[in-house]
């Protein structure tokens, strides 16, 4: 059998090469592991809303429920009335953003509107979800429709009780010493009635509230508000506004409902405009629900 032939320092070089490639393929291996390690993990994109797109507003309010909120349609010629019931498309943009539609229909003495705005919002910033980015603007209508406080039980400021006598640190007037200056009553002469001198005034009790004042609404969606507002519209009419604002994850709904009265016709009753808006509200929230 024939030999191969030896040459002296190839198996040194070979080797040689095994442990070069060796190393590299170490080396890249530990180099991956580095990398990695700093980079930490991916920032992941904030959620997006519940919805995508939004139904269509003018079909949304049931016939019988526009009867009621439209009483003046009922005494129009049939063409007339059935177009009063179809409403008015609002124009926009993209009816996958928002969409509206509004309705009218007027007596000899009173006027009726009916407006829906409903908007789908999309947040572009990737760390704000979309029901985030809803919920700031949801805020700043609120904001705007600068509702009033909820009252607050009266607290006496420091220094006074509620029955304005005075505590630690005021002198009081014993029994059968002249009072001076103080009148009948016992407030000293230039302090407000039930403080005394020196002390912060109390603060007047707030006046009994009715429960139809504008206000912040519970079991409406997610959040939601209403605002109510009576102003004068015109020879000795009357105009009053109810708006029932509220939000479902990334959806804000708007429901405008509007009665004015003409000559001497009484002032638009805030109770009913009041129920008849949230009825058409909570309506269409169990619409969002389908």
């Amino acid at each position: 059998m024939q030999r191969q032939a030896y040459v002296p320092g190839l198996t040194a070089l070979g080797a040689v090469l095994v442990l070069g490639l060796t190393g590299c393929s170490a080396g890249s291996g530990a180099g991956t592991g580095d990398v990695d390690s700093k980079a930490g993990p991916a920032a992941s994109a904030a959620p997006p809303g519940r919805y995508r797109t939004l139904f269509e507003p003018c079909r949304a309010v049931p016939q019988n429920t526009l009867r009621d909120l439209l009483p003046g349609a009922t005494e129009l010629p049939d063409d007339e009335r059935e177009a009063t019931y179809r409403g008015t498309a609002a124009v926009t943009y993209d009816t996958d953003r928002r969409v509206g539609c509004s309705w009218k229909a007027d007596t000899p003495d009173t006027m009726h509107r009916l407006r829906l705005d409903i908007e789908r919002v999309v947040s572009y910033d990737p760390t704000v979800s979309d029901d985030d980015r809803a919920q700031e603007v949801f805020a700043g209508k609120q904001l705007a429709a600068d509702l009033p406080q909820p009252p607050q039980s009266p607290q006496s400021p420091t220094g006074t009780t509620p029955s304005g006598t005075a505590t630690a640190g005021t002198a009081a007037t014993a029994p059968g010493t002249p009072t001076g200056d103080t009148p009948t009553g016992g407030s000293p002469t230039g302090s407000p009635a039930g403080t005394a001198t020196g002390s912060a005034p109390v603060t007047p009790s707030t006046a009994p509230t009715t429960g139809l004042e504008p206000r912040v609404l519970a079991g409406l969606g997610q959040v939601a508000f209403l605002d109510d507002a009576l102003s004068a519209g015109g020879a000795n009419g009357r105009h009053r506004t109810v708006s029932v604002v509220f939000r479902t994850s990334n959806v804000i709904v708007t429901v405008e409902y509007v009665e004015q009265t003409t000559g001497s016709a009484e002032a638009p009753d805030s109770q009913e405009l009041q129920e008849k808006a949230r009825n058409l509200a909570r309506l269409l929230a169990e619409r969002l629900e389908e």
